[in-house]
């Protein structure tokens, strides 16, 4: 129904952001993902799915579509609702859980709160061939079996950077540039925005 919505970002918390467009005020669930990206930017755009159900209809934000594409694939998974999409997006990001799927990294997924060993396959199983370069947005794959993204994060983590913080400001750098980096240049650019 929505693909987004975009306009001043009213408040903000972890698990939710009200945004209002046009005089409405849009109350969106959303992961820590998403919390983090937005920032303490006024204006905000986020990609949406509407969940309807017989007792409410409930609007989920993200703040990219990869992100949501994840979302729509994860809650298409037998016994993985809504609620566990959000969690499983909370703890991964979409290239995360994309290269879970692919290499059947049960560990990864069951590192989850809330996920157990069974889930964990049955996500495996059912998204096994979903998360391939034809039918997902290109900037899911963005981060994957990038060897020079991979040696400068394993360089940040090495001088102390949490991964998670790391990788975010990886993926800044690299949308940002035109060109390919080297290894060093792409780890100066990254120590300037971490």
């Amino acid at each position: 129904m929505f693909d987004y919505i975009n306009g001043k970002l009213i408040e903000k918390t972890p698990t939710y952001a009200v945004i209002e467009a046009a005089g409405v005020g849009y109350f969106l669930n959303i992961s820590l993902s998403t919390f983090s990206q937005i920032g303490s930017a006024e204006q905000c755009k986020l990609y949406t799915h509407l969940a309807i159900r017989e007792d409410a209809h409930t609007l989920y934000g993200f703040h990219s579509r990869a992100e949501r594409e994840t979302f729509r694939m994860l809650i298409n998974v037998s016994g993985v609702g809504a609620s566990t999409a959000r969690m499983i997006l909370s703890s991964l990001t979409a290239n995360e859980i994309a290269d879970a799927v692919i290499n059947n990294q049960v560990g990864t997924l069951k590192a989850v709160k809330g996920i157990g060993e069974k889930t964990a396959q049955r996500i495996i199983i059912d998204l096994k061939g979903k998360f391939d370069r034809d039918s997902v947005s290109p900037e899911l794959f963005a981060g994957l079996h990038n060897t020079t993204r991979n040696e400068a994060l394993t360089a940040l983590t090495l001088l102390g950077f949490p991964k998670n913080l790391a990788e975010k400001a990886l993926d800044k750098v690299q949308k940002s540039q035109d060109s390919e980096l080297s290894v060093e240049e792409l780890i100066k650019q990254t120590l300037k925005v971490i």
